[in-house]
């Protein structure tokens, strides 16, 4: 049984693990707390026990062969169950830290009002939020999960739909003194600009008004941002009215620090979607948290 391991070693495949999944030998080394040239020397020697190239070293780094993305994807899961199986066989205490990336807004808006559930279901587990612009630069080695805005169309990870973008005006109810508006009475009010809002896909306040049904562009604001948490805080201050995206101010809605001045709202082919990072392993943890994910969004 096991035959093909017989004269491979743990430490040989560790080390071929963390090159494969970190696209270099001199980041295994850092990582496995050891030099350059051993991590090169141990994948010279796999790739001699196994007569097969796993490695094409190019400018500034390394890319995996055919045979080694698929030797890879075999050893990372391997070494994923044999690490999950001896944490649960000896029971540790040890807490576990789990890397989530994803914009201002959706973590200061839909993900960290229910973060306090998760950490009841899994109180052993601690979420490190990464937060920064829409942007693939999210999906870098050291994050398990992400949760980014666009058409699901990633260049890199695996992909799975959260929500739909629906977005709609809000304000604050002062601002409007409880009194619904038409299109064209809203254009008259303060609008609060991102800024960015184009080149991140995001409707913008031309596109909101096109789409029911006002043809003049509307006045350039004012108020711009660059922070989207911080055009909804001015929103509820009523300094303006901003374009509000469903799942995101909903709870603002409710509590009534935010209202909808027009009724009907717009949904574009975007939305949120939750992305798995390439060769990134695929514990139990991180397909927990998915779930979790999923989950809150039915609830």
């Amino acid at each position: 049984m096991f035959d093909h391991l017989a004269e491979l070693s743990l430490d040989t495949l560790r080390v071929f693990e963390t090159a494969a999944r970190l696209r270099g030998f001199t980041a295994a080394a850092l990582e496995l707390g050891t030099t350059q040239p051993a991590v090169s020397q141990q994948v010279k020697r796999l790739e001699a026990q196994l007569s097969t190239r796993l490695f094409d070293r190019i400018y500034r780094g390394i890319e995996l062969t055919e045979a080694g993305q698929q030797l890879f994807e075999q050893v990372h899961q391997g070494l994923q169950a044999m690490d999950d199986g001896i944490a649960e066989v000896s029971g540790r205490g040890q807490r576990e830290v789990l890397q989530v990336a994803t914009d201002f807004a959706f973590a200061a808006f839909w993900l960290m009002p229910r973060l306090q559930r998760f950490h009841e279901a899994y109180p052993q587990v601690d979420v490190s939020l990464v937060t920064g612009e829409r942007s693939q630069a999210m999906l870098r080695p050291d994050i398990d999960v992400a949760v980014l805005f666009g058409d699901g169309r990633f260049h890199q990870g695996e992909s799975r739909w959260l929500f739909d973008e629906e977005v709609f005006p809000v304000c604050s109810p002062r601002l409007i003194h409880g009194k619904p508006l038409s299109a064209v009475a809203l254009q008259r009010l303060p609008l609060l600009h991102l800024r960015g809002e184009q080149a991140s896909g995001w409707f913008d306040w031309a596109g909101v008004f096109r789409g029911f049904g006002v043809a003049s562009p509307p006045p350039a604001g004012q108020l711009r941002f660059d922070n989207y948490t911080l055009l909804i805080q001015a929103a509820i201050a009523g300094q303006g009215v901003a374009i509000g995206w469903g799942h995101l101010v909903d709870g603002l809605v409710e509590q009534g620090l935010l209202c909808r001045p027009l009724e009907g709202s717009l949904r574009s082919k975007r939305g949120y979607y939750v992305v798995l990072p390439p060769r990134k392993r695929r514990g139990a943890l991180i397909e927990r948290f998915v779930d979790w994910l999923e989950n809150e969004r039915s609830a």
